[in-house]
């Protein structure tokens, strides 16, 4: 049998279109990123485990993800903006709310208004958010950024230090310390041990003050990298954060796409674009509903040159042939059974075995940018609220 279609009438249909009319549904099960948080805290006790639900979530909602480790006991949450805060804010009353891109320009009140917490990042900052607290009269905190390697956000280590100098450390609301470590997956990489070694330094500046630089991967360098919080974003969502050992994260989604036809080619006839691949022999071809356009890259794409990509039909890994077009991808399916594929029936890009990590290596890429490259046109069916 072809995969099982998921149950379109099920309660725990949610959003996107609706599935009969949906090219693909992606499930996403929220009981494993409640599994995967709990798991990480266990880890890291007993330093407080945060949750960062940026980008939608990673691409899987970041009010449905959010909801969910609220209720699993999560308080401290990490955003990139102001969009995504205001959000957040909305099924998220108490808890706290960290914005990492910082303090845009005039945009104090704001976070006053839905009490959001910035992350600073230069001095430049610093100076326009202690003028917009002097005047407001606001006391809901900040986070300071330290850059200890990364050359991207963060002020300088010599800067941390001229600010601790000169400020009131239990009176300026400074409310956490970051940092961010650069190869923290690859646990063996010398630039750790230099990060944490620079970034206690730090730390004995802003006594009293709580300090966090563990992402995901930062969580499995031991307990000195974990401090006062730690901030796991893939690894919530089933992303490996130990590459080259196995995976101790639970996988969150499926993601299965709709044959809209098969067809019968003849020896020498071409699919697809520009018929960059031709039929050695009498082929069955399947036409799935999914394409570049729901973040299925070109790459995968089949040619005379070189084979391309594969999705499971039956349980089986078939070829994709020729050009990956805007919503639709072919399928070489001529060694499946004569008739055992038909058109409505499902085929798998993600599950069966075949993960995000796994799918990221297939596409050349990691699986950070698979799942917050997604799609919205998938049908979305989220399971164990």
């Amino acid at each position: 049998m072809l995969s099982p279609a998921p149950d379109l009438s099920s309660s725990e249909f949610a959003s996107g279109p609706p599935a009969d009319e949906a090219g693909g549904v992606l499930t996403i099960d929220l009981s494993a990123i409640e599994a995967n948080y709990k798991s990480l805290s266990r880890t890291a006790v007993p330093a407080e485990c945060a949750a960062v639900v940026k980008a939608n979530g990673y691409g899987l909602g970041l009010e449905q993800v959010a909801t969910q480790l609220r209720q699993t006991g999560c308080t401290t949450f990490f955003v990139a903006d102001l969009s995504e805060g205001k959000r957040l804010r909305k099924v998220a009353p108490n808890v706290t709310i960290y914005i990492l891109n910082g303090l845009p320009p005039g945009t104090g009140q704001v976070f006053a208004d839905h009490n959001l917490r910035p992350v600073i990042g230069s001095t430049a900052e610093l100076a326009e958010w202690d003028a917009f607290v002097g005047a407001a009269k606001w006391d809901g905190g900040f986070a300071l950024h330290v850059d200890t390697g990364m050359n991207r956000l963060g002020i300088s280590v010599e800067e941390a230090a001229a600010i601790a100098a000169r400020i009131d450390l239990e009176h300026h609301g400074i409310e956490l310390i970051m940092s961010h470590f650069v190869a923290s997956q690859f646990a063996e990489n010398p630039r750790n041990a230099e990060q944490i070694a620079a970034f206690r330094n730090v730390r004995a500046m802003f006594r009293g003050v709580p300090a966090s630089i563990a992402n995901s991967s930062g969580i499995f360098l031991g307990s000195s990298a974990h401090l006062d919080i730690v901030r796991p974003g893939a690894a919530l969502y089933g992303i490996n954060p130990t590459p080259g050992k196995p995976n101790p994260m639970k996988p969150v989604i499926d993601l299965k796409v709709r044959i809209a036809l098969v067809r019968d080619i003849a020896f020498g006839d071409t699919v697809g674009y520009d018929a960059t691949w031709t039929a050695r022999r009498p082929s069955r071809i399947a036409i799935a509903t999914m394409g570049y356009a729901d973040g299925f890259v070109r790459s995968q794409s089949g040619s005379d040159q070189k084979p391309g990509g594969t999705l499971f039909v039956n349980g089986k890994p078939c070829p994709i042939v020729g050009r990956i077009s805007m919503d639709l991808v072919a399928l070489d399916i001529t060694d499946l059974p004569p008739g055992s594929v038909k058109r409505g029936e499902f085929v798998t890009v993600i599950g069966e075995g075949r993960d995000v990590d796994a799918m990221a290596e297939a596409l050349d890429t990691i699986g950070y940018e698979v799942l917050t490259s997604i799609g919205r046109r998938y049908a979305r069916i989220y399971k164990g609220e």
